[in-house]
């Protein structure tokens, strides 16, 4: 071996020996980063700042994420990093760092992830991408915020023996009492302003709690009071959501449903999922006497305060128990509103009441205002539908929960629900009293927005207490198909316009047994503005306008109206009567009705029939022709929709009209009736 080579091996020896690399530097040691789950909240991690891990697929899981950018505790990790872009649905490392908590997040939407807004909490946190600054280390294992002790709690329903155990709630000393304040103390009294309200937090300092809580009784710590500014809504400006409820928050605070015979189990403290659980392996029928698609439409503005939202949950669980859900009778979906409205489980989550009752306890409230005029839009555009479990053939039912007043107007966005059959049914809850009427968006905002201004589709409810009364006349009311007046069928679902032939050829005579024909198909649809309406058209060569649709919005004015009419008499252009009516009356109708005409004639047409009936077949109105002595049998068919057999009619004489009232009404209903309907 030559002296060369020895030194060689020597020094890569040496090198070696000494654990030193051949550029001379120790290696940076890699940072260990813990993986977590996706529903891994940052309150449950008892570090300042630290990075993790998320899996893939979070995304898919919808946990709850409130706020924007800087994100309440309580927040999933791994979904705020999505919701802010951090990383992907693909997973990533993710470095969170927390800081003090915020006066209210605000929710918005962004890569796929529903973020909601939330009031005041006590910490908060950001995300980052998970690349570490230079010279910082981030710890290796995560430690974890100690579990509360666990207390025994004897409020468990056993289904198997039937029993209910009362729950002891968690009682402090220095926590004030929870309870529903009246309207006039929720709204006008401080302890400033009135010394005497401190003290007369009830007629008696022995009140006990109705059957609907259970507990002891705490003070009122009336230094919480809310100012009385004359606006149920001034109350915001404070930008403090805690500020707009009077009644101290008590994050342990447990309650038991009221008398229902059932129970209602303690809501973990916690969000729930975004979307429920789906429908249950073993389906339960329900009541076949009450088969309908009920929409609740549940208040969570700020001004409802939790312990009332707390409540309203409650009603809504004691409805779903005494309404008896299942496939075969109703069933249930809710809608919580506030500046906009969200879809806590459609009409196909549940299929039973029992799993309703987990479903309903676990939603949080969302806040903003109570805009249900936009929940009234929402429900009539999104969530009738087949895809949300919509039956067709099930009526539709809309109640809608409001805390005092809407902040919006209700009026349109209710006629248009009605009129896709929609019943709509109105509990309010404390309403405005005489000094907050003036800050009413609309008045008179139920009369405007319920189905019939009877009383049978509105509960004015006077205080929260009372509000489990209603649930039984409430189940009751929406049960009676037979009076769910706003449901679309056949014969409320129609703007139907009729062409009448007056030329010389048809005789006074002829004409009244031609207007009496008329009334007799009327008669049969029900009338008014938000149901069928009637308009007619007469025609020689010119044409007239008798009335358009809506000028009579009662069966009986309209009879008479169409008793009315004058016998004209001229030629006969059918075509340019068919165009008119196009402009004049279909032009104006409304967008959830179905396009009808009848046109009537005793002979053939001076003009040609064959285009303007193309023109309004293609706009959607369904054509039915009824010709009668010298008619062309030709231009009946031109006009009529297809097939014939179904929409043209002839008959020799005039006298012989009233035998097809029933055969169209038949016909008109059978096409309603095959059609897909949301």
């Amino acid at each position: 071996m030559s002296k060369a080579t020895l030194t060689a091996v020597f020094i890569a020896f040496l090198l070696t020996s000494s654990g030193a690399k051949p550029n001379g530097k120790n290696k940076k040691p890699k940072q260990a980063v813990p993986a977590i789950e996706c529903d891994m909240r940052a309150g449950k991690i008892n570090l300042s700042e630290f990075i993790v891990k998320c899996p893939a697929n979070c995304r898919e899981t919808k946990e709850k994420v409130y706020g924007t950018g800087v994100f309440a505790s309580i927040s999933s990790i791994c979904n705020a990093a999505i919701h802010s872009g951090v990383i992907t649905n693909s997973g990533g490392k993710v470095i969170v760092t927390k800081m003090a908590g915020q006066m209210i997040y605000k929710g918005s939407f962004a890569n796929g992830v529903r973020s909601l807004s939330l009031p005041n909490r006590r910490e908060s946190f950001s995300v980052s991408v998970g690349k570490p600054k230079k010279g910082v280390t981030y710890p290796s294992t995560l430690v974890f915020v100690p579990s509360r002790p666990t207390t025994v709690k004897t409020g468990v329903h056993r289904p198997e023996t039937g029993t209910i155990i009362r729950r002891q709630p968690h009682v402090s000393s220095s926590s004030a009492f929870s309870r529903v304040q009246p309207q006039s103390e929720r709204k006008q009294h401080t302890a400033q302003s009135n010394p005497a309200f401190a003290r007369r937090d009830w007629p008696h300092p022995a009140y006990t709690r109705p059957d609907w809580f259970s507990g002891t009784r705490r003070p009122t710590d009336s230094s919480q009071s809310v100012p009385n500014t004359g606006s149920k809504w001034s109350r915001m400006s404070t930008g403090d959501p805690a500020a707009l409820d009077p009644r101290p928050d008590n994050t342990e605070y447990e309650y038991q449903l009221y008398n229902f015979g059932q129970y209602s189990p303690a809501p973990e403290h916690k969000p729930p999922s975004e979307t429920s659980s789906p429908v249950p392996e073993v389906l339960s029928q329900g009541d076949s006497n009450c088969k309908v698609d009920i929409a609740f439409l549940m208040d969570g503005s700020w001004s409802i305060g939790k312990r009332r939202f707390e409540i309203q949950k409650d009603f809504l669980v004691g409805v779903s128990q005494v309404i008896n859900v299942g496939v075969a009778g109703p069933m249930m979906g809710i809608i919580q509103y506030g500046d906009d409205p969200v879809t806590e489980f459609s009409l196909k989550h549940f299929s039973s009441s029992i799993d309703l009752t987990p479903a309903i306890s676990k939603i949080v409230q969302k806040g903003g205002l109570s805009n249900v005029g936009k929940a009234l839009s929402y429900i009539n555009k999104h969530f009738f539908s087949d895809a949300n479990g919509n039956r067709g053939g099930a009526p539709n039912v809309a109640v809608v929960l409001v805390d005092g007043w809407p902040t919006d107007e209700v009026e349109e966005a209710s006629r248009l629900a009605r009129e896709s059959g929609i019943n709509i049914f109105f509990v309010t809850i404390e309403g405005p009293d005489e000094n907050e009427k003036q800050n009413v968006v609309e008045t008179n905002f139920v009369d405007k927005a319920v189905c019939r201004t009877n009383g049978f589709f509105s509960f004015p409810i006077m205080s929260w207490f009372a509000l489990r009364k209603a649930v039984q006349p409430l189940v009751k009311r929406v049960c009676d198909t037979d009076r769910l007046v706003c449901s679309k069928t056949c014969l409320n679902a129609n703007d139907i316009a009729f062409v009448i032939d007056g030329s010389s050829s048809v005789g006074t005579g002829n004409f009244r047994t031609v207007l009496q024909f008329v009334a007799n198909v009327t008669q049969e649809f029900e009338i008014s503005d938000t149901d069928t309406r009637v308009g007619i058209v007469q025609y020689t060569y010119e044409q007239r306008l008798e009335f358009a649709f809506g000028q009579y919005n009662n069966k009986a004015d309209l009879l008479n109206a169409i008793k009315r009419i004058n016998y004209w008499s001229g030629g006969t252009s059918t075509g340019a009567a068919i165009t008119f009516a196009a402009d004049q009356l279909f032009s104006k109708s409304k967008p959830n009705k179905r396009k009808i005409m009848i046109v009537i004639t005793d002979g053939r047409s001076y003009d040609d029939v064959r285009a303007p009936a193309l023109a309004v077949h293609r706009k959607g109105v369904i054509a039915y022709s009824i010709g009668i002595a010298w008619a062309a049998q030709d231009e009946l068919e031109y006009i009529a929709t297809d097939p014939d057999r179904d929409h043209s009619f002839f008959v020799d004489e005039f006298d012989n009209l009233y035998k097809y009232v029933p055969k169209i009404i038949h016909n008109i209903c059978n096409e309603f009736n095959s059609q897909p309907r949301n």
